[in-house]
């Protein structure tokens, strides 16, 4: 069976991908989100010309070979773009043998255990804990994670005085629940460990991306100097970029995300990497596209899955590109948990009415 058709329904913000074999059958799948236009050309010049005509028995083979091709353009936007290839063919694998992908990763479709992640930073503590109380009594979140620092910060808060105040606020507020903060490579090693014995003495137990992100020494010190789990990861793509971080035990805990990573197959290589040297595995999945239902399958299977999944709580406000990607609530909170979906492939149902707002492109293979 080959890949006949590749099509991308894009706008600024979602690059959904439909492949289409010889044989009529189709899988789903998703480029990173994010000028997601971009990675849409990307797709179509980079990726697509290698992986029409190829066999899609074996996703992971396809995906190296790509990358092979492509050897002078490493980076970032590649991955994004393969995502989508990786995606759509493990949907395809599931609707083929009528299994969700969590069952072809080895596990079992069920109940996950969900974070409550806050995405904002130009909120007041006192605002940021009522939100967060709200959502713990509405939906019985029991883990709850929110922002310090600023991005990329470089020391300088949000505004003055916000983390001081934002941490115990809300930390005091939310009582005894899984607690976790995330502080967007903002701050330097001196006020990464200064912030993070701070956490501590409140509580929190998880303390995400402290440092610049791309200076490891950085945040190897914060970790080595702190208690709590110092975690990271979300940004890294490079495989042997990942396994000088496991092997250096520059975090606790790894972050991979599946669309920045380049889809399911090469995120599966890093959660091996991290078990192997007894770290556990919790991705980022920010928004809700199909990240996070490709990150429930994920965690369903791997044996050093995480405490939890990430799960964004913004809406409209924050994410207006994310409402009606799906048709019905694939995300649907429960007691705190979320349902790892059983339909064949990812189990999900892209919007036909979205579809048809969305960019169209297709590139096809020619006739041998």
């Amino acid at each position: 069976m080959k890949i006949k058709k590749l099509e991308t329904f894009t706008n600024e913000f979602v690059c959904f991908v439909r492949l289409t074999t010889d044989s009529g059958d189709i899988g789903w799948g998703q480029t990173s989100t994010y000028n997601a236009d971009i990675t849409a050309t990307i797709f179509h010049r980079q990726v697509a010309p290698w992986a029409l005509g190829a066999d899609v028995a074996d996703i992971d083979g396809l995906i190296q070979r790509i990358q092979e091709k492509e050897h002078k353009f490493p980076g970032s936007y590649r991955c994004r773009a393969l995502a989508g290839l990786d995606t759509a063919l493990w949907d395809l694998h599931g609707r083929l043998q009528s299994k969700p992908v969590v069952e072809l990763l080895g596990g079992a479709p069920g109940r996950l255990r969900a974070y409550a992640s806050s995405m904002k930073r130009d909120i007041t503590p006192a605002d940021e804990a009522a939100r967060l109380v709200r959502l713990r009594d509405e939906k019985g979140f029991d883990a709850f994670k929110w922002r310090v620092g600023a991005e990329c910060g470089r020391d300088i808060d949000e505004w003055p005085g916000r983390t001081e105040e934002v941490i115990p606020v809300v930390s005091r507020a939310l009582g005894n629940v899984a607690k976790l903060v995330d502080a967007n490579s903002g701050f330097s090693v001196k006020r990464a460990i200064e912030v993070g014995y701070f956490l501590q003495s409140e509580g929190i137990s998880h303390y995400e991306e402290p440092c610049p992100y791309w200076d490891f020494e950085q945040t190897r010190q914060v970790t080595q100097a702190l208690e709590l789990d110092v975690t990271g990861g979300e940004q890294d793509w490079d495989l042997p970029t990942w396994e000088r971080m496991i092997h250096d035990h520059v975090v606790d805990i790894v972050q991979p995300d599946v669309m920045y990573m380049g889809g399911m197959g090469r995120t599966l290589k890093v959660a091996s990497m991290a078990a192997a040297a007894g770290l556990p595995c919790t991705p980022h999945s920010a928004n809700l596209s199909l990240v996070t239902i490709c990150t429930m399958h994920l965690l369903g299977a791997i044996p050093n899955a995480g405490k939890y999944l990430e799960l964004s709580i913004e809406g409209p406000d924050y994410y207006p590109w994310q409402e009606g990607l799906f048709l019905g609530d694939p995300f649907r909170v429960d007691s705190g948990h979320v349902t790892i979906p059983a339909g064949p492939g990812w189990g999900v149902e892209i919007n036909p009415e979205w579809l048809s707002r969305a960019i169209h492109q297709v590139s096809i293979a020619t006739a041998t």
